[in-house]
């Protein structure tokens, strides 16, 4: 006999868990379906949760390093691996054992397995144990999210090379490691790496490092990556792959190879070209929804299918692919099944990379606003001049505002520095509530800290910044 639930939400990421704890609160009666112990998905068990749990370690490590500058020397830091990897599984652990504490509060229906849709209001799980039962449903919400791209053509049968996934079980502290891929995932577990003492070759086939953001906040972290990396490959590719004794041979070609070998053995590989969307859900077929040919399902604002019943959110139905953007999406899908009338439109979708220093933007980005041809303002307030920076000895970071001229309106905010991605909440605030360079300058900032410079940016936009004199250009 197949149960009956209100809202089945497929996938239990932040999209999904997120979308499925708020039609509880709602009133529904809710079932979530993963294959998870409990709800978390890629972000919590395998990305997002512990490689910032492995970031914060490495940045221990380079601290410890930079403090003999200060006249606070240690010595070579012990790397003990067990205990390294307990505290990653002991922080997932944590909040994903939490998370279905939360999940019980609610009287969620938990099944762990996979799911398969029959119809428009039915579905198969699979469980762990291979049997299948059919559930019913008035609504689904599809958040299956995304997995690791492969490069075409490149994929070897080796334990030596890794995914994202397989680099954040840190099978051990290789020699070498090549990342394949200067994106935010590839830099990021790259300086993992880096710090635990592998000499890490980065190559991008592109022109610079994390394609999309804007290049002077990029050329800033550049520099830190090209000094903790024996080496970054720029307009440069892999070619060919194969296994070489106890690692993995390369074969580079590409402009940027300059005077770097064609070919070098390097004890792992680390592929990181990015994330492809889990939209081939079986049995999709069998009902209106569509997926178009990058894979991605397609929904209106609501997130709403060509199926009335089933909606979609998270990476399976578009970039960018951050969690973030999954769980507002889950919310809007919720409210839109409640029957209120919603849109996800957010104005500001914030963006971080948690290297050291850390990178983050929102909304209009420099780049974006050349390449539409639209008039914007650019302030810039340099971190040399700020006193925390300064205290920190990291003056090398910079916070940026894109605004308009006519209307003085914060289109856009970049920042680079450590600590950037808890900094740039500010900036999406003040993006999604329409904030112009006065709202900003107004804003009395703690001092000394790092948020000041973003009211320090606003006063550069004037001309009358405290700290940097940079008289405002008279149109």
């Amino acid at each position: 006999m197949s149960s009956t639930s209100h809202v089945v939400v497929v996938g239990g990421g932040p999209g999904g868990y997120a979308a499925a704890f708020y039609a509880a609160d709602l009133g529904m009666r809710v079932t979530l379906v993963d294959p998870g112990e409990n709800p978390g998905g890629v972000c919590l068990y395998r990305g997002c949760i512990p490689s910032k749990a492995l970031l914060h370690v490495a940045k221990l490590v380079e601290e410890a390093k930079h403090a003999a500058a200060w006249g606070v020397a240690f010595g070579a830091p012990t790397i003990d691996l067990n205990r390294l990897r307990g505290f990653k599984e002991k922080v997932v652990n944590q909040l994903t054992g939490g998370l279905g504490q939360l999940s019980k509060q609610r009287k969620i229906t938990y099944l762990r397995g996979t799911a398969a849709f029959r119809d428009a209001h039915s579905l198969d799980i699979t469980g762990d144990d291979g049997k299948t039962t059919p559930l019913a449903f008035d609504y689904a919400v599809v958040a299956t999210g995304s997995r690791p791209a492969t490069v075409p053509g490149l994929s070897i049968e080796s334990p030596r090379l890794m995914d994202s996934t397989g680099a954040l079980e840190l099978p051990d502290i290789p020699q070498s490691l090549l990342v394949v891929g200067g994106g935010y995932i590839g830099l990021e577990l790259g300086s993992v790496y880096a710090a635990l003492g592998t000499r890490v070759t980065v190559v991008e086939m592109t022109g610079g490092l994390l394609p999309g953001a804007d290049r002077d906040l990029v050329n800033i972290l550049a520099k830190r990556i090209e000094k903790i990396c024996e080496k970054v490959l720029l307009n440069t590719k892999v070619v060919s792959m194969k296994e070489a004794g106890e690692g993995i041979a390369v074969t580079f070609e590409g402009e940027g190879l300059g005077e770097h070998p064609k070919e070098r053995t390097f004890d792992r590989v680390l592929v990181s070209i990015g994330r492809r969307p889990n939209g081939a859900v079986p049995g999709l077929d069998r009902t209106r929804v569509k997926v178009n040919q990058r894979g991605f399902i397609e929904v209106d604002e609501k997130l709403q299918t060509a199926e009335p019943s089933i909606y979609a959110i998270g990476d399976v139905v578009g970039e960018p692919m951050l969690a973030h953007k999954a769980s507002h999406e889950g919310r809007v899908a919720v409210e839109a099944i409640a029957g209120e009338k919603v849109a996800f439109e957010p104005l500001a979708i914030p963006a971080v990379v948690f290297t050291d220093p850390e990178l983050a933007w929102c909304g209009l980005t420099e780049s974006d606003a050349q390449t539409q041809g639209r008039k914007v303002t650019v302030a810039r307030f340099p971190w040399a001049a700020s006193g925390r920076a300064l205290t920190l000895d990291r003056s090398d970071g910079v916070t940026k505002l894109i605004i308009d001229p006519a209307t003085e309106r914060i289109l856009g905010v970049g920042i680079v520095g450590p600590g950037a991605g808890e900094l740039i909440a500010e900036g999406v605030l003040a993006v999604e509530m329409g904030a112009n360079a006065t709202d900003l300058k107004m804003s009395i900032h703690p001092h000394p800290t790092l948020s000041e410079t973003l009211m320090e940016s606003a006063e550069v936009f004037f001309g009358h910044a405290t700290h940097v004199y940079r008289p405002r250009r008279t149109q």
